[in-house]
């Protein structure tokens, strides 16, 4: 039980790095309606950047992390103002493949820069573990998971109560009557970029002070992507708890898959089973919105 217990927090953990990282995608498809395939590769340029200024040019980590913050607005920026924006009124497919694009660039780039081998962060916390339930948990481990809860909480009030979250709110709803209340629609889709690009880092971050980093780190996006599925692609709430599923799951399959058939590596394809069950029974998922089209 302690064994399985312990999956459960790393779990807990790990899913609450992937709820951040989804949280990106429903902002983005929000206020949009594009599926943003360039998200893990925003987490990858986030953390480098951030291991760049902490190891590299030795500043201290608060003020790296501050900087990223403000390089993962510029990011967000840019790709919507020279990428997205042409886009406007293309076929979905079209911005869809862009973002495709847009990932393979960015890892281009991780690699040019910084290669492909694991690049580890120095230790920020104390690495004495503490004593939760029995269990040693690394500090790093706790930090995650009280940060990421803070996160959500900080942007589950700004969409809520501030003029801005209430603007991308009605442009998800309706972009039409949005615009004709004066709503900047044009600001919101950036602002929803800008967002979806500080969230990754942040994500990328924290994953790299737990795991370490190497141009792999892009293919987080994939991984979360049934975690939104599962939540609904246009629910902050699903994206959330999707999120903290889809880390337990992977983590209590892989060791009952250790345990009971002696197989490794299990967890790497056990959320996308879970992904095509969703599909196939509520494609819209458990807080998705359920568009229904009378003809």
């Amino acid at each position: 039980m302690e064994y399985y217990l312990q999956l459960i927090i790393n779990g807990l953990v790990v899913g609450s790095i992937y709820s951040l990282v989804a949280l990106g995608f429903v902002i983005i498809y929000k206020a949009t309606k594009v599926v943003n395939f360039a998200q893990g590769e925003m987490v990858m340029a986030g953390a480098y950047i951030c291991f760049a200024l902490t190891v590299q040019y030795q500043l201290p980590f608060l003020l790296s992390f501050i900087i990223t913050l403000v390089f993962s607005v510029i990011l967000g920026m840019l790709i919507e103002r020279m990428v997205l924006r042409p886009l406007i009124g293309e076929p979905i497919i079209s911005v869809v493949m862009v973002t495709i694009g847009l990932s393979s660039i960015l890892k281009s780039l991780v690699q040019v820069f910084w290669g492909t081998q694991i690049r580890v962060f120095p230790p920020i916390l104390p690495q004495e573990p503490f004593m939760i339930f029995g269990l040693p948990i690394a500090p790093v481990y706790i930090a995650a998971f009280v940060l990421c809860l803070l996160l959500f909480a900080v942007f589950s009030l700004f969409f809520k109560y501030s003029s801005l979250g209430i603007a991308m709110r009605a442009t998800a709803f309706d972009q039409q009557a949005a615009q004709s209340m004066g709503i900047g629609i044009k600001n919101i889709f950036a602002l929803s970029w800008c967002i979806a690009a500080v969230v990754s880092s942040i994500g990328g971050i924290i994953l790299g002070n737990i795991n370490g980093i190497n141009s792999q780190l892009g293919h987080l996006g994939l991984k979360v992507f049934p975690a939104v599925i599962l939540g609904g692609l246009d629910s902050l709430l699903g994206a959330a708890l999707g999120g903290l599923i889809i880390g337990v799951l992977e983590n209590i399959s892989e060791g009952l898959a250790r345990d009971l058939l002696g197989l490794g590596g299990f967890k790497e394809v056990a959320s996308f089973l879970v992904l095509v069950i969703i599909l196939m029974i509520k494609p819209y998922g458990l807080f998705g919105t359920e568009e229904i089209e009378r003809v």
